[in-house]
């Protein structure tokens, strides 16, 4: 005989009996019935905020999550979480909190919820680290659960042609450089974003959203609409309906998320051009589900995976275009017809991706997304490196468009600031490679993205003919040959520490390596007089984080301390291996 579910398990502890009649009291003072308590239970976790466009309409739909919840037999009940937009700190100090608050939206969410015996979720997400951090609160809780993404911005239209917030970066590049005026600057950023909605192109939020809804923990359909379209609004309304027939049937997201699903998610990212951002994130997601992920596997499934989709901030299209052109589940389609998708993974719906995957409807004539055999690139866009300058690996997005062999002396610069200041300068020339270091997830503490400056240096024209390394992030709207989550990092004593200007560095994609061309004995003299230099921070929130954070190779994370955290002096004599080996190879 089969146990019936208790779709109460949780909240009957918080609710039911005469010892709980305080906490009864309390919840009826906020609105809720006797009626409203029998029920089950829903967090709806928010991360509305009216600071960027990209989450400032989720009050909007979390309405209609809660709707759904209700007509299907739930008590829907809505708390906020922070965000922090990447596109508006960026450049700035403020950008090191952009990464931390990944943490915090996780660590916040799951409190939440434990505190409050929720019986499910849903998690309403946006910009960069809110996806993320629901899901990997998510898989913390390991409730019954789904993320639903806000959608992405419509373009805006600029002398005739879309631009997103990208074309704006680059024009203040553009506009130091002399090649476009102030006042076509400021009209420029009077158009490039018409309202609600995260940023354009495929840049982190967008990849992210695709990467959760191959992966399996967001229905298959709901994040390619946009965000101000009307469809959104019954989107959101079936996100909470389902909920409640994932909490029925009792699927939990650590059994969605396995490593065929994680290996999914990386193939969408990989075909679509996606977010040097995804390796981070998805390493955490896997850490918090419990399944092995290392740096390299990305490179792997990489190298495997056809470039099919045509998108910025390297293509032609925008987010908005892809959803025309068939959305995400034509993404799938494409994986599934490369044989590059676990199809017999399952998804919050029930359905096996392979399932969701053959119900694509592709509109005729479209562009955006290209058949398998004949893809923009026989292989993603995805690389990651090793060398003596990052034994641990780094990371580089690959399109096509960039040079795969580039060697030039190195432009050292230790904060973001001064490698910003010197392309504004016009300091920077031809062949130059820019590093810029102690930005990492200790050293900045939070792992700034390099926006301003990728972007400056491509308004300036120089895009194709430099290259850039740091062990800091760049922004899923990065194009250039450019090499980030460079580990160990700068604070740790790794590498990059030890560069000077002058020093001859070495990209050289088809090999996987990016080195300086020193000897390992020349590398030791220097570490051996390298020095960490002293917190940034040495209160608060950022020097707590940088106290426990985790390489950038193993995702850049919190909370697994003991078995993760590696001390400066063991990375040292690691990084000292791996430099004598290479120096043999």
């Amino acid at each position: 005989m089969v146990k019936p579910v208790d779709e109460r398990a949780n909240s009957r502890v918080l609710v039911d009996g005469l010892d709980r009649a305080p906490a009864r009291a309390m919840l009826k003072a906020v609105g809720f019935t006797d009626d409203d308590l029998r029920r089950p239970l829903i967090g709806i976790a928010n991360t509305w905020i009216e600071v960027m466009p990209c989450n400032v309409h989720l009050r909007r739909l979390a309405e209609r999550v809660k709707a759904g919840v209700r007509e299907a037999g739930g008590t829907p009940i809505e708390f906020n979480t922070i965000a922090v937009s990447d596109g508006i700190a960026m450049g700035t100090e403020g950008m090191k909190a952009s990464l931390i608050s990944r943490e915090v939206v996780a660590d916040s969410i799951e409190l939440v919820v434990r505190g409050h015996l929720f019986d499910g979720v849903v998690a309403l997400s946006g910009c960069d680290k809110t996806i993320p951090g629901a899901v990997m609160a998510l898989l913390r809780l390991n409730v019954p659960s789904l993320m639903l993404y806000g959608g992405s911005i419509a373009p805006g239209q600029h002398d005739g042609r879309s631009v997103t917030i990208q074309d704006v970066f680059e024009a203040v590049g553009a506009c130091a450089a002399g090649r476009m005026t102030e006042q076509q600057l400021r009209r420029l950023e009077d158009h490039a974003c018409p309202g609600a909605g995260a940023c354009g192109g495929q840049f982190t939020a967008n990849t992210m959203a695709m990467a959760i809804e191959v992966l399996g923990l967001s229905p298959m359909g709901s994040a390619s609409v946009p965000a101000m379209d009307s469809k959104k609004d019954t989107v959101a309304f079936d996100a909470g309906r389902l909920v409640m027939d994932v909490l029925h049937r009792q699927l939990r997201p650590r059994q969605i998320v396995t490593r065929a699903a994680l290996e999914n998610a990386i193939a969408a990212v990989a075909a679509t051009g996606g977010s040097t951002n995804s390796v981070l994130h998805l390493l955490a997601i896997a850490r918090e589900a419990g399944v092995r992920l290392a740096i390299d596997d990305f490179d792997r499934i990489s190298k495997k995976t056809p470039l099919v989709a045509d998108l910025k901030p390297w293509g032609r299209f925008v987010a908005t275009d892809l959803y025309d052109a068939g959305g995400i589940t034509l993404v799938a389609q494409r994986l599934l017809d490369a044989r590059r998708l676990h199809a017999e993974a399952i998804t919050i719906t029930g359905r096996t991706i392979g399932e969701e995957a053959r119900q694509a409807r592709e509109t005729p004539g479209q562009q955006v997304v290209r058949p398998v055999d004949r893809p923009l690139s026989p292989t993603g866009g995805l690389v990651v490196l090793h060398g003596n300058i990052a034994p641990e690996g780094c990371v580089v997005k690959m399109t096509g468009h960039e040079p795969v062999r580039l060697e030039g002396p190195a432009r050292v610069f230790d904060s973001e600031e001064d490698a910003f200041a010197a392309v504004q300068q016009r300091q920077i020339d031809t062949g130059d490679v820019v590093v810029v270091r102690y930005e990492g997830p200790k050293g900045g503490p939070g792992m700034r993205e390099m926006l301003a400056v990728t972007a400056a240096l491509v308004g300036q024209g120089l895009g194709e003919s430099i290259a850039l390394l740091t062990d800091g992030r760049f922004s899923g709207a990065t194009r250039g040959l450019m090499a980030g989550h460079v580990a160990p990092e700068a604070a740790c004593g790794g590498p990059i520490a030890l560069l000077r200007t002058g020093d001859v560095v070495r990209f050289d994609i088809a090999a996987r390596r990016l080195d300086v061309k020193l000897s390992a004995a020349e590398l030791q003299r220097r570490q051996a007089r390298w020095r960490p230099p002293p917190p940034r921070y040495r209160t608060g929130v950022m020097a707590k984080y940088a106290q426990l954070v985790s390489s950038a190779s193993e995702g850049a994370v919190t909370g697994f301390v003991q078995s993760m955290a590696t001390p400066v002096r063991r990375q040292n004599r690691r990084m000292v291996r791996a430099v004598r080996a290479a120096d043999r190879a």
